[in-house]
């Protein structure tokens, strides 16, 4: 599974990639997580207010820090599709 984080040089960005860590830390999944700022990726993604979350390519969060049970869950609904 892979993850993307994009815009972490915010605030936001980096509480969201702290959740993300903690999420990785406490679960027993195979996750690869990337950690993104440039602006080519915010604009491949159409994100409009960073930071974005990416799971396995499809953006599935922007503009807000995600709790790590909000992360797991979108985690499971994507290992589901």
């Amino acid at each position: 599974m892979e993850i993307k984080i994009i815009g972490t040089n915010c605030s936001n960005g980096i509480k969201l990639k702290k959740m993300v860590s903690r999420f990785a830390s406490d679960y027993d999944y195979d996750i690869n997580i990337k950690i993104l700022d440039n602006k080519e990726e915010i604009k491949n993604h159409n994100i409009k207010n960073i930071p974005g979350l990416v799971i396995n390519g499809q953006l599935v969060s922007e503009g807000k820090v995600l709790t790590v049970r909000e992360i797991s869950k979108l985690v499971n609904e994507a290992n589901l599709a």
